[in-house]
């Protein structure tokens, strides 16, 4: 077997359409409840990628059959000595060196670009949970990566929320939310309020647990948002947000987002809940998450599973979480190795 391997970037077209074919064939093996494999996502990677990254991508071949391809993103604003991969391998041709050379392969392109530590993500089965492959996790350790963050996939299944307990969880957390009011919007934050959201995101990174990943805050500006935005637009990304508005000062305090892609309208993602430290204890974040499940509910009728990741040690995120119903699917180990 002849295994070979050539950087490629979005204007070699055929290597795209390889890659995809690829990362769908992996998606419908691994993760067959996730939605399809969403070729507009992917395009998108190539012509408008998040703000502040430069990523590199490769592709290899098995006696010239496209096998495997492998996306490394290099932070360039801040963390400029980390990046993060992903190394697909096509389900019928796994188990023949395609990963490891993928994987050498990567590495010295990431000293060469002087990084110092990678970081990439497997899927592990839950006890009682569906069954997920092992390989993704023996192979990082092969690698000599290092576990460093355990986070749990937890999915909520619309037609089974208690709409009368969330009902009652908001009466209860209301009049601790006194001075407070909330605000939604979808897509693009209204100039207002995008200062704040700003500031918010950019304490993501400080206020979420991290393990022993080893990754600086981000430095999140007004620019940045609005680059993150396009990349999100260009994805087919349909974004609900919710804020929790402070009235004394006139800034949002706390922010949650949903989203849905464009492969399938049955599926949303939770993304990011966050409080400001100094605005805490009044319930914000439970009453946000509420309030946005029904405005995402309302403007996308056809959302059936939402499925949101939180690491295993946020016990208060969690404990939202499964107050609106969530429930564990599987595991997301986040790996890290140091070259």
């Amino acid at each position: 077997m002849s295994i070979s391997i050539a950087s490629f970037d979005g204007a070699d077209r055929d290597a795209v359409d390889e890659a995809y074919r690829i990362g769908a064939a992996a998606n419908d093996v691994d993760l067959p409840d996730f939605p399809p494999f969403c070729r507009r996502r992917f395009d998108a990677l190539f012509h408008t990628p998040m703000p502040g990254t430069e990523s590199l991508w490769a592709l290899a071949r098995l006696d010239g059959v496209p096998a495997g391809y492998l996306q490394l993103d290099l932070p360039q604003l801040d963390n400029t000595d980390n990046a993060t991969a992903e190394l697909t391998v096509h389900p019928e041709l796994r188990r023949r060196g395609v990963g490891r050379a993928l994987h050498e392969y990567g590495v010295r392109l990431l000293r060469e670009h002087g990084r110092k530590r990678v970081v990439a993500m497997a899927v592990a089965e839950l006890p009682g949970g569906p069954a997920r492959s092992v390989a993704g996790g023996a192979f990082a350790a092969a690698t000599g990566a290092q576990p460093a963050l355990v986070e749990v996939r937890r999915r909520l299944d619309v037609e089974r929320i208690d709409r009368v307990a969330l009902r009652a969880a908001l009466a209860e957390a209301r009049p601790r939310a006194e001075g407070y009011r909330s605000v939604c919007w979808q897509g693009a934050t209204p100039p207002e309020y995008v200062a704040d959201i700003a500031y918010l995101d950019g304490r993501l990174l400080m206020d979420a647990p991290m393990g022993d990943v080893q990754w600086e805050p981000e430095q999140v500006d007004v620019e940045r948002i609005r680059g993150t935005e396009r990349a999100l637009d260009a994805k087919g990304r349909r974004r609900y947000h919710l804020g929790m508005r402070h009235e004394e000062t006139g800034r949002i305090v706390a922010w949650t987002l949903l989203d849905v892609g464009a492969s399938a309208d049955w599926h949303a993602f939770q993304q990011i809940t966050i409080v400001d430290p100094d605005h805490r204890g009044h319930r914000l974040g439970l009453i946000a998450k509420v309030e946005n499940l029904h405005h995402l509910l309302t403007h996308e009728p056809a959302v059936r599973v939402i499925d949101t990741w939180n690491a295993a040690s946020n016990s208060y995120m969690v404990a939202i979480n499964e107050q609106l119903g969530f429930r564990p699917v599987d595991g997301w180990n986040n790996w890290q190795l140091t070259l």
